[in-house]
């Protein structure tokens, strides 16, 4: 408390308390209205009943925990296998697009930090952002063309010999994992930049004239300055992955449902918003239980990603 009050007067004494009002009060009003109200209530929803509107805040209006056991068991009382199965799939799927970001993002970061200077670098930032300049939804249906059995993947693996027919992409979920991981890049290649452009040069340079391999540098230099940056990118990205709803209901085979679309399943199709918030709640829950223990596996605290 003491820290975030030194840091509080500092803000104030460089910026002015108009400002710094102005600053405190945006943030309280997104961080209340925005997120903890709607919370509070898709809870609450969570535990009632789902009843016919006449019924709403009469005697049968209680709270019940029957949402919460019909993600676990089910309309039999029997394991809900269905449901989790689900879960853990897109739960997986959201660390594979992790892993493949970061794989992916780490070397872009490292050169844009270090490497790219001038025009290069410019034309760098210019390539990753201006392809977001396009709609969400209809990147993903260009990635659907792209993978098609007529597509431009297609055509080029036939038309190269390096299949015979063309390959259904989009069932083997080559084109929905392709999309995710463009879909996020950018979230995990500027907390990367950021952290990694604090590192001096001159320790990389010292240790390659001790003698150490690229890869010794990186592991051994590198990596621990960038690693809060890599765990905020990855944050999320697998939040965001996980909580994906377009990419998975255009790109997504016939046979592979996403947990968000199980929820939009209950709140839309079903008209069961009391079911849906619970399936929501359990998504969430799961998500932040993953990321916590992650942070905890790297041993990065909040106060590293927040920098």
């Amino acid at each position: 408390m003491g820290v975030l009050q030194q840091g509080l007067s500092a803000f104030t004494r460089k910026h002015g308390l108009g400002v710094a009002c102005f600053i405190g009060l945006s943030v309280f009003v997104w961080v209340v209205f925005l997120i903890v109200l709607p919370q509070l209530s898709m809870l609450d929803f969570s535990f009632r009943y789902n009843l016919p509107r006449a019924e709403v805040g009469g005697p049968a209006d209680v709270y019940t925990l029957d949402n919460y056991a019909y993600f676990f068991q089910g309309n039999d009382g029997t394991f809900n296998a269905l449901d989790i199965g689900i879960l853990v799939k897109t739960m997986v799927a959201a660390v594979i697009v992790t892993v493949i970001d970061i794989a992916i993002c780490y070397p872009i970061a490292f050169i844009l930090a270090h490497s790219a200077t001038g025009v290069a670098a410019r034309l760098m930032v210019i390539g990753l952002i201006v392809p977001f300049w396009v709609n969400e939804i209809l990147r993903a249906f260009a990635f659907r063309v792209l993978f098609g059995a007529t597509g431009l993947v297609n055509s080029i693996g036939l038309s190269a010999g390096f299949w015979d027919v063309p390959i259904d992409f989009i069932r083997a979920d080559v084109a929905l994992y392709s999309g995710l991981v463009y879909a996020y890049i950018l979230l995990m290649i500027f907390p990367i930049f950021n952290a990694v452009e604090a590192l001096d040069r001159n320790q990389i340079e010292a240790a390659r004239d001790m003698g150490a391999s690229w890869w010794r540098v990186h592991w051994r230099v590198v990596l621990p300055i960038a690693k809060p940056g890599i765990v905020s990118g990855a944050t999320m990205v697998f939040m965001l992955t996980a909580g994906a709803l377009a990419a998975p209901q255009i790109l997504g085979g016939p046979s592979n449902l996403w947990f968000t679309q199980l929820i939009y399943q209950w709140f839309n199709e079903s008209a069961n918003w009391q079911r849906g918030s619970a399936y929501a709640v359990v998504l969430l829950v799961v998500c932040i239980s993953f990321v916590m223990m992650l942070m905890r596996v790297f041993k990065v605290s909040i106060g590293e990603i927040g920098r």
